[in-house]
């Protein structure tokens, strides 16, 4: 299978969408249930709690039960009623984040009520593309004092569905954010898979989007979903990655396989780092994250350095790549957008 795809089905009873780029499987989004809480992206009016002592946050009550947790909690009274947006996956036995700072997504734009301003993807190079898209938002935010982003897939639109979109979101930002009389409330549910691979897989085009029952199956993607189950992920010439979640991190261990030599350290140590940002996406894992890479010379470690901020730049999940340890090990942070794949095949 060559090409961009995308596959729509489901698996085990779960919605699902899969990206896949030349037969290899490069997205996985599952729908995690409703037992999993508030999912990123859902925005809901909420009710400011109790301020956190020395955390410099406050809970905010969501309704049903729920809470979320705001950081940016300066000026915020007990009782205040607010419009938050789920910023992130929970922590176990954690209130998930949330955010003032709402956004409303589509496929062309995003409408920032928060964020006042008019910005085109960097993506988007061509000057006059550039400039009628400026023009175009204008005058469709004209009266508005709220912010919007075209995104890179506005380019190959036509200015009537760019112009459709935005007046679509534009009006579902207003009337959202200008509903706080109320109790707490869901107010804009969380994207579903096929919503959300429609929204953020479509720039570039995918080459075909399959959707029949079996797809999954016959296009590969359950056996690449039987391969994240394991530990143990084979890399070019023989080496391997080993990855190991635990609850207060995730290991990974990188293997150089019969070749103990530095140099094949140094290979092995491209291929996982390349390898690296694909795994911890499949796998929905986050948080902290320490490499114990195969043993190489000092001076190759800016080499490597390159190599993974290269491999991690188009990564949708905030990531902060810390550096070596004194140990040897290398550490970076992953905002968790998703629950673990583990978890929900477990389910």
């Amino acid at each position: 299978m060559k090409g961009r795809v995308v596959v729509l089905g489901e698996i085990a009873g779960r919605e699902a969408a899969a990206l896949m780029l030349d037969g290899v499987l490069e997205d996985l989004i599952l729908d995690p249930g409703e037992e999993a809480g508030p999912l990123p992206g859902a925005i809901y009016r909420g009710v400011a709690d109790r301020p956190m002592k020395g955390q410099g946050g406050v809970f905010v009550r969501l309704g049903d039960g729920q809470m979320g947790f705001l950081r940016e909690a300066g000026g915020i009274a007990p009782g205040q009623r607010l419009i938050v947006q789920i910023a992130g996956q929970a922590e176990p036995h954690k209130a998930p984040p949330v955010s003032l700072r709402t956004l409303f997504k589509g496929r062309l734009s995003i409408v920032t009520p928060m964020a006042p301003g008019i910005n085109v993807s960097r993506r988007i190079r061509e000057t006059a593309i550039r400039d009628g898209l400026t023009a175009l938002a204008e005058e469709a935010m004209a009266g508005c004092d709220y912010g919007l982003i075209l995104r890179s897939a506005a380019a190959e639109a036509g200015d009537d569905e760019v112009a459709a979109e935005i007046a679509e979101l534009r009006g579902l930002a207003e009337a959202v954010m200008s509903d706080l009389d109320g109790a707490p409330e869901l107010l804009v549910d969380a994207a579903g898979p096929q919503e959300t691979a429609w929204r953020e897989w479509s720039d570039p085009e995918p080459d075909e989007v399959i959707d029949r029952p079996g797809a999954f199956e016959g296009e590969g993607v359950l056996d690449a979903i039987d391969a994240l189950t394991v530990p143990e992920v084979a890399l070019p010439a023989g080496g391997s990655l080993v990855i190991e979640p635990t609850r207060a991190l995730v290991a990974v261990d990188v293997n150089t396989g019969a070749d103990t030599s530095l140099a094949a350290g140094l290979k092995a140590n491209i291929a996982a780092a390349r390898e690296l940002p694909r795994q911890l996406r499949l796998r929905g894992l986050g948080g902290q994250v320490v490499i114990d890479f195969a043993p190489m010379p000092k001076k190759d470690r800016a080499a490597l350095d390159q190599q993974l901020r290269a491999a991690f730049r188009g990564e949708a999940a905030e990531t902060s790549l810390a550096g070596w340890t004194p140990l040897g090990n290398y550490e970076l942070s992953r905002k968790r957008d998703r629950l673990p794949l583990a978890d929900l095949l477990k389910e």
